[in-house]
């Protein structure tokens, strides 16, 4: 039997799930796509996010012949072979564009990818090319300069995760309406989560287990937990894991490493992903470090980006560091307090336009309309007195940025005071 997400695999646009960042309706892409006008494209992102399943999509609604390999399989020799069948069809009777697609493109060698040059350049194909890596570093300058379109895909939303699974659940042609099977909402809502934006590990952990449970039987958190040898906690009450979470925070911020510890530890061992958790120390480093230890936020993202790169479990010993890193660093909220209260007065009152010794300078007739008068800090040993705010914020002296004490922190507060004495 074919796997869930193959059979699921969306035939026309209109059913395609994710990427709205770059695909809509109405959007240049879309556009081009139904008006027959796409010509080539890499695509690179993250798997199962869509980047084989729009491939496809276009092809066909291009009306054009397609032919599809995967780079880590085919080499030069089966390549030449498509180019000399494309180059007939596109001269011969039937005038014909070939759309070749070449997965995981970033595997082949300088050569392999050179050897496209001449067949794009002469329209003899349209490529898509797609890759997991970032196609600036994995790709040939040369072919990028002749595709031009880079489309980024990123791991699918949680809600689409969801639509996905429940149009497979009711499809009785291709997915699973045809099976005597109760599927429960919060199983279909952690399969959403815990695949991590992938739409084929959603969609193949549904299928194995609808595969593999009795008819009459129901999907539930703990077959999605087997399935998935993850564990369930966080699902026997859905506000679990930001209980959990908020506690990490407020053990952090009130420099308890090992209450912190603890409730890292809980979070991973209740299944908590590497980006919901480092999503939430970044933030940390920012709003309750700050500059204290400004450093921590280049610090923690280096471990977070680490523990992505190794994954579970090693990568609980990437977060440790991150989690008592932060817990045992003097603390400061003054950065998220500085431009919280700047964006209150945006939103609160009427803010005087920028002073114009400040704007832009740099095209004809500037001076014209009055912009003069800056004074270049460097040219006086680095500071020098003038007006920065806007004239009402000027006149009221008003200060966003209070600087504690704490850590590094100090040293910024005396270096500010110094500079600026009693203004």
């Amino acid at each position: 039997m074919l796997p869930l997400s193959t059979s699921m695999r969306p035939a026309r646009l209109e059913e395609f799930k994710g990427q709205r960042h770059f695909l809509y309706e109405g959007s240049l892409l879309y556009n081009s796509i139904k008006n027959k006008t796409f010509e080539s494209a890499i695509f690179y992102g993250p798997s199962g996010t869509g980047k084989t399943t729009l491939a496809r999509i276009i092809a066909a609604e291009m009306d054009a012949d397609f032919k599809e390999i995967n780079a880590t399989t085919a080499g030069t020799k089966e390549l030449k072979e498509i180019l000399d069948d494309a180059r007939f069809r596109f001269y011969g009777l039937q005038n014909q564009t070939t759309y070749l697609y070449v997965d995981e493109f970033h595997r082949w060698n300088k050569l392999q990818q050179d050897s496209l040059l001449k067949a794009l350049e002469e329209g003899v194909i349209r490529f898509i090319g797609s890759t997991t890596e970032n196609p600036y570093f994995a790709i040939n300058n040369a072919v990028i300069s002749r595709v031009r379109l880079l489309y980024e895909f990123k791991r699918l939303q949680k809600d689409d995760i969801k639509a996905i699974l429940q149009n497979a659940t009711k499809d009785k042609e291709k997915g699973l309406g045809n099976y005597d099977i109760i599927y429960n909402a919060d199983a279909i809502d952690m399969i959403a989560e815990l695949s991590n934006g992938d739409a084929r590990v959603a969609l193949d952990t549904l299928g194995f287990i609808a595969e593999n449970i009795d008819d009459g039987s129901a999907v539930t958190v703990n077959l999605v937990g087997e399935a998935l040898q993850s564990k369930v906690s966080f699902y026997d009450k859905s506000e679990d894991k930001y209980d959990l979470l908020s506690a990490l925070q407020k053990s952090i911020r009130g420099s308890d490493p090992d209450a912190a510890i603890h409730y890292l530890a809980r979070l991973i061992e209740g299944g908590a992903d590497v980006q919901m958790i480092g999503r939430r120390l970044v933030v940390i480093a920012s709003e309750d470090i700050g500059m204290a230890f400004p450093s921590a936020v280049s610090i923690v993202t280096s471990c977070v980006q680490a523990a992505l790169m190794t994954g579970f479990p090693e990568a609980r010993i990437n977060l440790a560091e991150a989690v008592i890193l932060l817990a045992s660093s003097p603390k400061s909220n003054a950065c998220a307090v500085a431009i919280d209260e700047a964006i209150a007065d945006l939103r609160s009152r009427k803010i005087d336009e920028v002073p114009l010794h400040l704007k832009d300078a740099h095209y004809k007739g500037a001076r014209d309309r009055g912009v003069k008068g800056y004074l270049y800090p460097h040219d006086f040993g680095g500071y020098v007195k003038q007006q920065y705010l806007p004239d009402n914020l000027y006149r009221e002296k008003v200060k966003y940025y209070k600087p504690g004490t704490n850590g590094k922190e100090g040293a910024f507060k005396k270096y500010l005071e110094a500079l600026h004495g009693d203004e």
